[in-house]
C-alpha cells in the first residue's frame, strides 16, 4: 500500500512541473489526478482550473471533460450553456464522446433549444466513429422515430453494432424488438439471448424481461428458479414490475416457498411506485386471496437513455513528461 501511494505521489510530481510550464497534456493529467484524488488530496476546484487551462489550449478530450464539469457543477457552478460551448468545441474537432454529449444536450433541450434532428446528426457522427453508446442512441432514434423517420432496418443494424460490443442499452432494445416482433419476426429465443446479455450487464429492464420469459416458458423452457433470480435482481434495483412479480411468486409459492410476509414486502414496494397490479395484489393478499395474484407479463420495451456523459479513456494524454 505504501509503495502504491508513493508511486501515485511520484506521478503527481511528474506532471506538476510541465503543467506549470504550460504543457496541455500535463495540465489535463494533473486535472484528472486532482479530480480523482490520486497522489494528491481531491480538489475539484484545482481539477477544474487545470482542465480549463488544457481546454483553452485546444485539447478536444479536455474540452469534453470541461463540458462535463460545467454540466455537473464539478469544481464550478452548473452551467448548461458553458457545457454546450465546450462540448461543441470538442465535437467540431471530431471527439466522438463530445459529439454524443452535444447530441444529448440537443435531445434534452439543455443549454440549447430542444432539437431531435440535430441530436441525431451528432449521434450519427459519433456512431460512425465506432462509439457503441452513440450507435445505441442512433439505433433507438431510428426505432422510435426521434429526429428521423422510423426505420426498423437501420435501427436493427445500429443496435447490433452496439450490442456486439457490449452496449447494454442496445442489447435491451434488441431483446425488445425480438420479444415484440418490432421490425423483425417475433423470436423469443433471440429475445432471451439479447435480454440475458443486458441482464448480466446490470439492466433492471432486461432482468425483468428475462424473468418474464422464464416464468412463462414463452419459447424457452419454463424455469421458475431462474425467474425468481432475475425478478429479484431487478426488484432490488427498484423495478416496480419485478417487485410485483416477485411478490406474486411468494404469494403463490412458485419457485420459492410460499411466504405471505415476503409477498407483502414486495407488493408494498411496487405499489408505492404506483404499480396498478401491485395495488390490486396487495388488496387481495390482505383479503386472504393469494391465488388471484396477477403478474405483470409485459416485456419492458423502450429504454429511457439517461443523461450520462461519456468520458472516453484518454491514453494519449499520458504522453507528457518533464522537458
Amino acid at each position: 500500500m505504501g509503495k502504491r501511494l508513493a508511486d501515485r505521489e511520484r506521478i503527481f510530481r511528474w506532471f506538476l512541473g510541465p503543467a506549470q510550464r504550460g504543457d496541455p497534456y500535463a495540465q489535463f493529467n494533473l486535472a484528472l489526478l486532482y479530480k480523482s484524488g490520486q497522489g494528491v488530496e481531491c480538489d475539484l476546484r484545482q481539477a477544474f482550473g487545470w482542465m480549463r487551462m488544457a481546454a483553452l489550449q485546444g485539447l478536444a478530450f479536455a474540452q469534453n471533460q470541461l463540458g462535463a464539469m460545467y454540466y455537473r457543477g464539478c469544481g464550478t457552478a452548473c452551467s448548461d450553456v458553458e457545457a454546450v460551448y465546450w462540448f461543441r468545441r470538442a465535437a467540431r474537432q471530431g471527439d466522438p464522446a463530445a459529439q454524443q454529449n452535444l447530441g444529448q444536450m440537443y435531445r434534452r433541450g439543455r443549454g440549447v433549444p430542444l432539437d431531435e434532428e440535430l441530436a441525431v446528426r451528432w449521434f450519427s457522427r459519433a456512431a460512425e466513429q465506432g462509439m457503441p453508446s452513440a450507435q445505441a442512441l442512433l439505433g433507438e432514434a431510428y426505432l422510435n422515430g426521434r429526429g428521423v423517420p422510423p426505420d426498423c432496418e437501420r435501427a436493427l443494424a445500429w443496435l447490433r453494432k452496439a450490442a456486439v460490443r457490449g452496449e447494454v442499452h442496445a442489447q435491451c432494445l434488441l431483446g425488445s424488438m425480438f420479444a415484440h416482433g418490432t421490425g423483425v419476426a417475433r423470436d423469443t429465443a433471440q429475445a432471451l439471448v439479447w435480454y440475458s446479455l443486458a441482464a448480466e450487464g446490470g439492466s433492471a429492464q432486461a432482468q425483468f424481461s428475462v424473468g418474464v420469459l422464464y416464468a412463462g416458458g414463452d419459447g424457452v423452457a419454463r424455469d421458475l428458479t431462474r425467474a425468481v433470480h432475475w425478478y429479484r435482481s431487478a426488484a432490488e434495483q427498484g423495478d416496480a414490475a419485478a417487485q410485483n412479480n416477485l411478490g406474486v411468486l411468494y404469494a403463490t409459492g412458485q419457485g420459492v416457498p410460499q411466504d405471505a410476509a415476503q409477498a407483502l414486502h414486495w407488493y408494498r414496494k411496487a405499489a408505492a411506485q404506483g404499480h396498478v397490479l401491485a395495488r390490486h395484489n396487495l388488496e387481495g393478499l390482505r383479503g386472504g386471496v393469494h391465488e388471484a395474484a396477477l403478474p405483470d407479463e409485459q416485456f419492458h420495451g423502450g429504454v429511457d437513455f439517461n443523461e450520462t456523459l461519456r468520458l472516453r479513456p484518454h491514453h494519449r494524454a499520458v504522453r507528457s513528461s518533464p522537458r
